[in-house]
Formats: structure tokens, C-alpha cells, sequence
């Protein structure tokens, strides 16, 4: 097997080449408004039922919402612009992160399981989660984001590829 550098067997780390799905940048938003609503709506609740706290409690409310609400709306279309997977004949490459970037390969001798996941959020917007689980102390690949049918065809493809991929993964 050849890779990109056109030397048998050889792995680089280098950018990945496929975004996630562009539903992904919704599912991100809706994620942080919903982190960001629920402390807002309690302490709102409770500043409207309790009159002496009604300022101490109003005020963090007001504050979390001036913060989270220009985030919920910022963020995720940065993180899209960040998130890249790839899958080869010889690895998974992923980037990932937001402040600290994370770039992984994993070679296809290394995958010991592969998992795709659907919380509600991404069931709502068509999304899923592959996990390539490696024999690395550094854990697992995550690509989130992918739409449900690429996430189900790629968990079908790497299982293939990893089952002809001479080793035993650990």
C-alpha cells in the first residue's frame, strides 16, 4: 500500500482532507444554547420568586447570556472551519479542537473497534459520531459530525479495511 507520499507504508501527520457535515455548525449551536440557557433560565426563575436576591440572581443571568449567546453563535462556525477527518487504505486522520487543535492518525493496524453514535441532538439533525477505538494510551478517534448515512457507510468501510489489515491492534 502506498500513501499520499507515494512511499510504501509510510504515515504523516498532514491536514485531513473532508469537513464535517454543514448541519453540524446547528447542532454545535443548539449544544452551547442549550448549556447556556439552562443556568440563565434558573437564575431568572428564581430572581423573579425570590425579591430580596432578585439583583444577585438577575445579575449572572444577565451575564452568562451577554457571554454565551455571542459564543453559541460565534463558535460554531469556527469549529467547522477547524474539524477535518480523512480515511485511507493505511489510516484515519482527524483534526480537531478549538483553542488547542489536536491532528491524529491512526494506522488501520492499530483499530481495535469502530462505533457510530446518535445522541437526540444529532438524531434531530441528521448527525452522528464515529469512534475508531486504537491500542493507543491516547484513546480514540472521534469524527462528530458526520452525516448518519456517511457516518454508517464509513464504520462499514474502516470494519472492512481493518479485518484485511494484517496484526492483531494492540
Amino acid at each position: 500500500m502506498t500513501t499520499t507520499t507515494g512511499r510504501p507504508g509510510e504515515l504523516r501527520l498532514r491536514p485531513p482532507r473532508h469537513p464535517v457535515d454543514p448541519r453540524a455548525v446547528s447542532w454545535w449551536r443548539t449544544s452551547v444554547g442549550l448549556v447556556v440557557a439552562a443556568p440563565v433560565v434558573v437564575l431568572a426563575v428564581l430572581g423573579l420568586l425570590i425579591p430580596p436576591a432578585r439583583f444577585w440572581l438577575l445579575l449572572p443571568a444577565a451575564i452568562i447570556l451577554l457571554v454565551g449567546l455571542p459564543l453559541a453563535l460565534a463558535l460554531p462556525r469556527w469549529w467547522y472551519r477547524l474539524h477535518r477527518w480523512e480515511v485511507t487504505d493505511v489510516a484515519v486522520y482527524t483534526r480537531s479542537g478549538y483553542f488547542w487543535q489536536e491532528w491524529r492518525v491512526a494506522p488501520m493496524s492499530r483499530i481495535q473497534t469502530v462505533d457510530t453514535q446518535r445522541g437526540p441532538l444529532e438524531q434531530r439533525f441528521g448527525l452522528a459520531t464515529v469512534t475508531v477505538t486504537t491500542a493507543s494510551a491516547k484513546g480514540a478517534l472521534k469524527i462528530e459530525g458526520l452525516d448518519h448515512e456517511v457516518a454508517a457507510e464509513l464504520a462499514e468501510r474502516l470494519t472492512a479495511t481493518t479485518q484485511a489489515v494484517p496484526g492483531d491492534a494492540t
